[in-house]
């Protein structure tokens, strides 16, 4: 079995389909599929390019405004964010701006460009991100780099379900989909990195950078 992508343990045979295997972590109980069964760069931007996002898409807009509503109300004026892997159309940050809020965009397809992941931000969003990103654990660790202290980490994602649940689950249909994070993987990297976790909805949740300290 492979080993897992964000916390690198052994790995069990979780679940097979017709298209391929799923191995689940007892450590971190992510949902994973093994390498062999990753798409090349190419042929997931093909995937990709299917996908019509852009700012006229009202629906579209409605299903952002579940993560960006309860994060504007929680921002303070002026803040400045970052989409990772905001897609062509980079939505969120029109979105944003309607509030007078920054945010800056960056997707490894779309808006490739890398100098927006050398500075710090009030805000990390990942809407329908997370589960396409193959190196889990290197992604934290790039995401922790970028929020300031007292910073959100916004995630939209579905959470695993049940293993009975699992069986008829389409989010798993998507072949660029290969990491699936449980509520209980979202706890284990929040004590991981010293983060606090708040469950916002059903497949979105905030991760709290805690404030400096106050030296007495």
């Amino acid at each position: 079995m492979s080993p897992c992508p964000l916390c690198h343990h052994d790995t069990a045979a979780f679940h097979q389909d017709n298209k391929r295997p799923y191995v689940r972590c007892p450590q971190c109980l992510m949902v994973s599929v093994p390498k062999t069964f990753y798409w090349d760069e190419a042929a997931e931007k093909a995937h990709y390019d299917c996908h019509h996002n852009d700012f006229a898409n009202a629906g579209y807009q409605l299903f952002l405004s579940r993560t960006l509503t309860p994060l504007l109300a929680q921002l303070a004026p002026g803040a400045m964010g970052l989409d990772f892997g905001c897609g062509e159309g980079a939505v969120l940050s029109q979105m944003a701006a309607k509030h007078g809020i920054s945010v800056a965009n960056y997707d490894l397809f779309y808006h490739p460009d890398t100098q927006v992941l050398h500075q710090l931000y009030d805000f990390v969003c990942l809407t329908e991100v997370i589960e396409h990103i193959a190196d889990a654990q290197a992604l934290i660790e790039q995401l922790s780099q970028l929020l300031m202290l007292g910073g959100i980490l916004a995630v939209m994602t579905k959470r695993v379900p049940s293993a009975a649940a699992f069986t008829n689950w389409s989010y798993k249909i998507d072949p660029t989909h290969i990491n699936f994070y449980a509520l209980e993987t979202f706890q284990w990297i929040a004590q991981q990195q010293g983060w606090l976790l708040e469950v916002i909805d059903s497949d979105v949740v905030f991760f709290h950078v805690p404030a400096a300290l106050d030296i007495a």
